[in-house]
């Protein structure tokens, strides 16, 4: 049985001092971690609120794209701004679980971390906000938003003391909190129906709440999936959002959101910030000897990368899909490798992973330019290989515990997909014009 002490932790500037019960576990035996089994590479592809609570919103016209538009192509203004919101609403989740995970397993520094991120992403999604609806806006709807996040800090509270009445409270007040969402986004754009938004919100609340509680059991193959399933949920949120906006501002937005061309963006950024996010959470597991949690998110990790799989089959038909798959999976391998040197701090090791991982961005970079011919193979193998670089950092910084920057690399890392997943959805379309008019 667990044994908890007080602890105050401010999370960022938002969170309310609270009074957390948290244990102070010695670490636990490494995972023997396995690489993945040799797959030789194909040479080609087969063709939460303010006090006093704000009751609406100002509404401004757009003067800029969100902070998070891509630097890269993107097809039109519109597409940018869906995949700007879907990207930082997914990552939301991603980092709220994360929090809520370290927070439950007494893993206090890891905790503070993942607050912190998770209020960054807080201020990068209100100024997408402000960059729409002015400076008032952002200042109105940070606190809003946050607030929602310190109601998810009293249930895991809760949740970690046994204390049902607090869990009750908290979700009393998430469910109370989705109705003032919904009635502020409406007062901003009246095309977004306060009722859709709010029953949207819960949805998202009672997402979050089924991850929680599969953690608190230990339940770490249920919290994945969960977390998963919470995360696709966000895009029923980020692409009505988009598209009320577009249509509230049709001068300032070229083209509309809801086209294959924005589907495929979408699909693909998801995806691949996904799989930054679920191997970041496996190498942690792994290097912090939490054996079940390390299993869960490791198949978490391969259910991502089927889905990605079938997103590239889904255009280049099943041979490619299948020939993908395991591509794919070579270079989780190397970094599976990679992770076991760190954790035996075993040198050798690690310097053959890292060989491996740039010698695989180069057979990545030709497999793809085999497929696609917009797609030159050079900048494609740099892309991944600042991917592969960008990931060992994460690893190195959770190997020697400085989550701080395990969790700031990681949101770099993250954001970086972008840089790939947008490339390779305008070659997409550029190749096949008729299947993404």
């Amino acid at each position: 049985m667990k044994t908890f002490r007080k602890s105050t932790v401010l999370v960022a500037a938002f969170l309310v001092v609270a009074a957390l019960t948290l244990s102070a576990c010695a670490p636990a035996a490494q995972p023997t971690v396995a690489p993945a089994p040799s797959v030789p590479a194909p040479t080609a592809m087969p063709q939460m609120a303010p006090t006093p609570q704000p009751t609406a919103m100002p509404t401004q016209a757009p003067n800029s794209m969100p902070a998070q538009a891509p630097t890269t192509g993107a097809g039109t203004k519109s597409t940018a701004l869906r995949t700007a919101l879907n990207n930082l609403l997914g990552e939301h989740v991603i980092l709220a679980a994360n929090a809520t995970n370290a927070a439950l397993g007494g893993r206090n520094d890891e905790f503070k971390a993942a607050a912190d991120a998770l209020d960054a992403n807080s201020v990068a999604l209100s100024k997408a906000i402000g960059s729409v609806y002015g400076t008032d806006a952002e200042n109105a709807f940070l606190p809003l938003w946050r607030k929602h996040i310190s109601f998810f800090v009293d249930y895991t509270q809760g949740v970690a003391a046994n204390d049902k009445a607090k869990q009750d409270k908290a979700v009393n007040d998430l469910i109370g909190y989705t109705t003032d969402f919904g009635a502020f986004l409406n007062s901003a754009n009246p095309n977004l129906p306060a009722d859709t938004v709010a029953s949207l919100v819960k949805d998202h609340v009672v997402g979050l709440k089924a991850v929680v509680d599969a953690q608190a059991a230990k339940d770490y193959a249920g919290a994945y999936t969960k977390q998963r399933e919470a995360y696709q949920h966000m895009q029923t949120i980020a692409d009505p959002l988009a598209g009320a906006i577009v249509k509230q501002f049709p001068d300032k937005f070229d083209g509309a959101t809801d086209t294959k061309s924005g589907d495929l963006h979408t699909a693909l950024n998801k995806l691949l910030q996904e799989h930054a996010y679920l191997a970041a959470a496996a190498t942690n597991a792994a290097l912090g000897g939490r054996n079940d949690e390390f299993k869960a998110a490791a198949d978490a990790l391969d259910g991502n990368s089927v889905d990605l799989s079938k997103a590239i089959g889904s255009v280049y038909g099943g041979d490619a899909e299948k020939a993908f798959l395991p591509l794919w999976r070579k270079h989780i391998g190397f970094f599976v490798d990679y992770t076991t040197g760190v954790a035996t701090q075993d040198k050798a090791k690690q310097d053959k992973a890292v060989n491996d991982l740039i010698g695989y961005t180069r057979d990545f970079g030709a497999f793809l330019n085999s497929a696609n011919p917009n797609l030159p193979a050079d900048a494609v193998s740099d892309l991944v290989q600042k991917h592969v670089v960008g990931l060992k950092s994460v690893v190195d910084a959770q190997g020697t515990k400085d989550y701080a920057a395990a969790y700031t690399s990681l949101r770099d890392a993250a954001g970086h997909m972008q840089m790939i997943a947008d490339p390779l959805s305008d070659a997409i379309v550029k190749q096949f014009p008729d299947k993404f008019r």
